[in-house]
Formats: C-alpha cells, structure tokens, sequence
C-alpha cells in the first residue's frame, strides 16, 4: 500500500507527555491517520510505547530523519503563509509537540525551526494552534484549500457550570461550524480530574525544588 505524501510528523518537544498533550496526539491521529503520522524527539521508551498507539515513532529528531530540503516546518514566526503549492515536492510537513504558553515564548522557533536552516517555513496565521489544530489546518491545506479559506476561532470557552467557565486562548480552525478539538480533551478540562493532576505537579515539583543541591 502506498502512502500518501506528505507524512504529518509531530516533534515532540514536551518534557513531561501528560494527558493533555496525549489527548491532542491521538485526536491529530484521528485527523489524518494513524498510517500517515509519526511523532519523532521521543526520548523514553515509555513514550514510545504510549505514543505508538497513535502512529509511527521514532527516538531520533525529524532533523535527523529526513532530507531538509524535503520538509516543511510550521511556525508561527515564519514571514509567508502555507499555501497548497508549498507541497508539491516536499515528503513531510513537521509540527511541533508543543502545549501553547500565553503569551508565547517562540518555542517553535527555538527548538524546532532553528534545527531545519535549509527546510521551507510556513505559518497557518500568527496565532498559537493547538497541535492537532494545526494538524488539521495543514492537512487542508494540503488537499488543496486554500488557508484563508479555512474558517479559525481565536479563543475558547468551555462551560463548567453557570458560574464558571474554563477559556482557552488558542486558534482553532472550524469544521461544520464548531471547533476542531479533542473531545476527550473538553471533557477532561471540564472535569475534576485536572485539578488533582494540577495538584499533583505541584506537589512534585515542589518536592523536588527542596531537595538539597549537591556541590561540584
């Protein structure tokens, strides 16, 4: 069987895969296929086996994988837009494994475009995507529609309850008119369970913060 090109990579780019950033690796699965994605940068063997239910993986760095002239990288810094014709001879499109920071800090920038000097750089628009937001987008792309075509809602409200809301001040692309995100992820952000693995982070990384520092 052959694959169509380009492949979709996710870099991951995440020290800690927590179950937000694995609800929104599975939910890019779903997007384009199991046997079209591939998530490389995957240090631990715990990972890998996690993240090989969702598609191909690899332990290296997409940098090191492929042909960077091949390649084309999304970033929200990059001067021009993704456009079909961006695709016509390149064999993967890298996103990167990357939980938005508000404001953003450029990670993509950082960790991932500065490794690809020779590699085409596109943005989707200069908000911040979720990753399988931006999954999404580029595979439309891809099938030839162009990006301004593509209707995008710049932030996101979840209902809690009638006093309380959760708000997400991400882009997501528009798909029959609703938002394109993991489910699994709003039932998760709407639930109890975030504030005990919030509560649980903390705890660690406060335990780890007292620990004593050895001396060289």
């Amino acid at each position: 069987m052959t694959i169509p090109k380009p492949i979709f990579v996710i870099e991951h780019l995440e020290p800690k895969t927590g179950k937000w950033l694995l609800f929104e690796y599975e939910h890019a699965s779903q997007i384009v296929g199991k046997n079209r994605l591939l998530f490389t940068n995957v240090k631990r063997k715990s990972d890998r086996l996690k993240l090989s239910k969702f598609g191909a993986v690899e332990q290296k760095s997409a940098a090191e994988i492929f042909n960077h002239a091949k390649v084309l990288i999304l970033d929200p810094k990059a001067e021009l837009p993704l456009k079909p014709e961006d695709f016509a001879d390149k064999e993967a499109v890298v996103i990167g494994g990357i939980l938005g920071d508000h404001p953003p800090k450029g990670r993509t920038n950082k960790l991932l475009t500065s490794r690809f000097p020779s590699a085409a750089v596109r943005n989707i628009g200069k908000m911040q995507f979720a990753i399988d937001g931006a999954v999404y987008v580029a595979k439309l792309v891809s099938e030839g529609t162009p990006l301004e075509k593509v209707l995008v809602k710049e932030g996101l409200s979840l209902r809690l309850n009638e006093q309380a809301e959760v708000y997400l001040p991400y882009a997501y692309p528009l798909r029959d008119g609703k938002p394109v995100i993991s489910q699994k992820l709003v039932t998760y952000l709407c639930s109890e369970e975030i504030v005990k693995d919030e509560e649980k982070l903390l705890k660690r990384a406060v335990a780890k913060s007292s620990k004593p520092k050895s001396r060289v």
